[in-house]
């Protein structure tokens, strides 16, 4: 049944287009003709040691993409069809991929591993290939059977994946088990193949989710902390590396079964970091920021609130180590590259190292200070500039954890310092103190702070410096543009008129527009931050400056205008041009909404409404996923401010709505679309009625669809009640086709098994999402068709139940449901009161809600009680 396909997969490599693209050919017209001989072919090319290695690796490569792929729906057709292949043709390509896990070629060994943990990850969960993991193991020999060390560390690998393939529950313990002490046995320092011992670590990296039940048995925990403590030591400085990762994933999948090991761990790392390669180091300073990251998620959850007999285990490791932790990070602050700050993407020691101890002074507070304060004093001076960058990172990283009372004096003695070093000899120590002075404005300036770090007469000084520097170096501006963002958002609630940032908003923003036309401004994200930082001056911006804001538009649209005109020659314009027009956008955005918020600044925005809409509907021409989506944004907004007059849009704008709508690939684009609808209906009221057919026909074709990211079907729901609620008794006829789909969505949530933090927190938007539409469709009704209900009510009383009884929701939920039980009552009336007298729970949930602290939830509830105390009476 296999056919020869050699020469084509070599042809398929050609350096030659036109024979490129005939092999490609050839390849799809036989997957498409005769596919379970095709698949055949690629294995047996994969096993047979006499073809090209080339050819092998592409072979290998097709089957493997043959049964996966990143997006959902394709994935799902690929496994359904190789499911439906008949068992002969599957057994045959089993068979030859098992077969070239022994072939001396390493490429062909490492292609076949990863094919058969996709297979596995088909038939594993529908109990199909149950030998595999026997298969497998066998190649590793036993007491009297030495197999050759490229199987073992072919099978390694193998295992490897498909741990990674599998959820945990598809093995049963026993082959858990047999995995687990494959993969020891070949971690040992007993094991002379370092190849061996490489896969056998990296296997356990996948398998340690597995491990649940093998860690609860302190002797079977012991053995497995032991082979990876000695593998951190193995003299193959890949093998340490892997079995640092194997530490990090246990500091965090096991937190709770470390305190024995501690020690050992502490010397080990420390060790690591001061005398080993750089991957290694890294991955032992990533060991104790994971061990922060369970720490400090442990406080945020318990809020601290931590006694002798907690249940929680919380053994505080980061304030025990903290003596001998903070000096090692320290150390290793001095061990920065000569271009870290130019590299997007960088990562070496010393940004590991302040990374770490950022999170450190996030865990203990206040206990950091006085370790870290001295090597500062000591350093900030010297003239190594290594010195004066790690001092600066240094203080910079513990400014988020501390109190305030700790920090404000040592940040009130530095920040004259600090504004001086803005003028530093050297790129990365201005770098380093741009971005710490931008920490200052974060965490030690804004109205919840007592005294302030920013005064009166500090703020001319702090400006002054701040707009000199943004000449600098394209890295060092980027961070200056992040410390004016920080600036301006601390001023956000000084209230409605004026701002202490006032008298220099001028200069601000026309320092930031002089920005973002420097030629070097593609550099390190800077045009892209002065932008998003202009975004943030204008959004805290006060009453006294709305007139510059309102000359900032002409401006902008100048610029936007000018991105139409740019000449596309090559992939780079279209995406500097698709770049810049989502930028400006977004700045008329913020522009629009700040002006729009105030009956005396609208004005501002209406006198420019037709040439802005004029400009978004040119930009959508352009057509690109980014643009559209912030063209998108603008729009609402405009339409938010516009009101009623946005409907003169409409005609010209509604094609473009219906192509976001049908943007399942893009999906994002689809929910910002989605959103833009509910603002069109706050704006037009009844006026959308002509354009509801259309909309509401493409959102239940989005409901229905299974390509449509599933994140964007709440807020589909969402903007079913804003239709209802524009369109009031209109929204009869959808009833029909709504609310099957909102049943069917709400009996999907009540059945919601997983309870992984990610499906919890779905299943409360999708809830929230159902709610809206619900209290939309009723207030709709209210006054003419509130009877149109009465087949659903009890339906949806039924789900607020549901809701009530589930631990995992959260206050939105809470606030909507107690809010759609209220409106159920007041829409229906008379006709909901026999509901209400058969139903038990309702008061609890009440009582539940009017106990509560929540303001706002405790009037809705308030008024959900006396709407249905009235509607019982009555």
């Amino acid at each position: 049944m296999a056919l020869e396909v050699t020469q084509i997969l070599l042809n398929a490599q050609s350096p030659d287009g036109a024979v490129r693209k005939v092999a490609e050919e050839n390849l799809k017209q036989f997957q498409e003709q005769n596919l379970a001989a095709f698949l055949i072919s690629l294995s047996h090319e994969l096993a047979n040691n006499d073809k090209p290695p080339e050819s092998r690796k592409l072979a290998g490569l097709i089957l493997k993409n043959s049964l996966d792929a990143k997006e959902a729906p394709r994935k799902a057709e690929l496994v359904q069809r190789w499911i439906s292949l008949e068992p002969a043709v599957k057994t045959q390509i089993k068979a030859s991929l098992l077969q070239t896990l022994s072939s001396l070629t390493s490429d062909a060994r490492h292609t076949s591993a990863q094919v058969i943990a996709k297979i596995a990850a088909i038939e594993l969960p529908l109990s199909e290939w149950q030998e595999l993991v026997g298969n497998l193991l066998a190649n590793m020999g036993g007491p009297n059977v030495e197999q050759p060390a490229h199987l073992k560390q072919a099978t390694l690998e193998t295992l490897g994946y498909v741990c990674e393939e599998v959820s945990a529950e598809v093995l049963a313990q026993e082959q858990v088990n047999s995995i687990l002490t494959a993969v020891v046995q070949g971690m040992n320092s007993t094991e002379t193949s370092n190849d061996v011992r490489l896969a056998a670590t990296r296997a356990l990296y996948n398998a340690l989710d597995f491990a649940q039940t093998n860690f609860e048995n302190n002797m079977e925990r012991d053995y497995i902390m032991r082979v990876v403590c000695e593998a951190t030591l193995s003299p193959e400085p890949k093998v340490r590396q892997a079995a640092f990762e194997c530490l990090v994933s246990i500091s965090s999948t096991y937190y709770d079964k470390l305190s024995v090991y501690m020690q050992d761990i502490f010397a080990i790392t420390s060790k690591a970091v001061k005398e080993d390669d750089e991957p290694v180091a890294l991955q032992a300073i990533e060991f104790w920021s994971s061990i922060c990251d369970e720490e400090i998620e442990i406080q945020d959850e318990y809020s601290g609130d931590f006694t002798g007999d907690s249940e929680v285990p919380y053994f505080r490791f980061i304030k025990q180590a903290l003596p001998a932790l903070v000096p090692m990070l320290l150390e290793t602050l001095t061990k920065q590259e000569e271009d870290q700050d130019q590299e997007e993407g960088a990562w070496n020691l010393a940004m590991a190292g302040g990374t770490c101890l950022g999170l450190v002074a996030r865990t203990v507070g206040d206990d950091v200070v006085p370790l870290v304060m001295p090597f500062v004093q000591e350093n900030v001076s010297k003239p190594d500039w290594r010195c004066r960058e790690a001092a600066t990172y240094a203080f910079g990283s513990i400014l988020e954890g501390p109190s305030l009372e700790k920090l404000t004096p040592l940040v009130n003695v530095a920040l004259n310092f600090m504004l001086n070093a803005m003028k530093d000899e050297n790129n990365h120590v201005k770098d380093t103190t741009a971005w710490t002075l931008g920490r200052i404005f974060e965490f030690l300036h804004g109205p919840s702070v007592n005294n302030p770090v920013i005064t009166q007469a500090n703020l001319p000084l702090i400006l002054a410096v701040l707009l000199e520097s943004i000449k600098d170096a394209p890295n060092v501006a980027e961070k200056v543009c992040g410390a004016i963002y920080f600036l301006a958002q601390g001023y956000e609630e000084t209230g409605v008129t004026s701002s202490p940032l006032s008298p220099f908003f001028q200069g601000i923003v026309q320092a930031l527009l002089a920005t973002t036309v420097r030629e070097d401004a593609g550099d390190s994200r800077l045009r892209s931050s002065a932008y998003e930082t202009l975004n943030e001056v204008v959004r805290c911006s006060t009453e006294d400056t709305a007139p510059i804001v309102m000359q900032l538009v002409p401006v902008i649209m100048q610029k936007l205008n000018s991105t139409l005109e740019m000449q596309i020659l090559s992939s780079d314009d279209r995406e500097k041009q698709s770049e810049l027009q989502a930028l400006l956008c977004g700045v008329l955005q913020v522009i629009i909404q700040k002006l729009g918020a105030s009956e005396t600044t609208k004005y501002g925005v209406v006198q420019y409404a037709d040439q802005m809409m004029s400009l978004f509907l040119r930009v959508f021409a352009c057509r690109s996923a980014t643009v559209h989506e912030e063209a998108m944004l603008a729009i609402g907004a405009l339409a938010y401010a516009t009101g009623v007059e946005f409907g003169k849009y409409m005609q010209e704008f509604y094609r473009y709505l219906e192509m976001g709508l049908q943007n399942f690939e893009e999906y994002q684009v689809c929910a910002v679309t989605v959103g833009v609808v509910g603002d069109i209906c706050r704006a037009l009221d009844d006026k959308v009625l002509p354009f509801c057919d259309g909309i509401m026909t493409q959102l239940l074709k989005d409901l229905s669809s299974n390509q449509l990211h599933r994140s964007v079907k709440p807020p589909i729901f969402s903007c079913f009640g804003d239709i209802a609620l524009a369109i009031g008794e209109h929204f009869e006829k959808y009833l029909i086709y709504a609310m099957p789909m909102l049943q069917g969505a709400a009996e999907l949530s009540a059945m919601q098994t997983i309870r992984d933090d990610e499906m919890v927190d779905y299943n409360n938007q999708l809830r929230s999402g159902i709610f809206e539409a619900y209290s939309g469709i009723f207030q709709g009704f209210k006054n003419s068709k509130a009877e149109l209900m009465v087949p659903y009510a009890g339906h949806i009383l039924q789900f607020i139940e549901n809701v009530y009884q589930d631990k995992d929701r959260d206050d939105v939920v809470t606030k909507a449901a107690i809010g759609v039980m209220g409106d159920l009552a007041d829409t229906m009336g008379v006709n909901a009161a026999v509901l209400f007298r058969r139903s038990v729970f309702y008061k609890d949930f009440l009582d539940e809600c009017t106990s509560s602290d929540d303001q706002q939830l405790k009037e809705t509830a308030q008024w959900a009680q006396v709407t249905i105390n009235r509607i019982i009476a009555a």
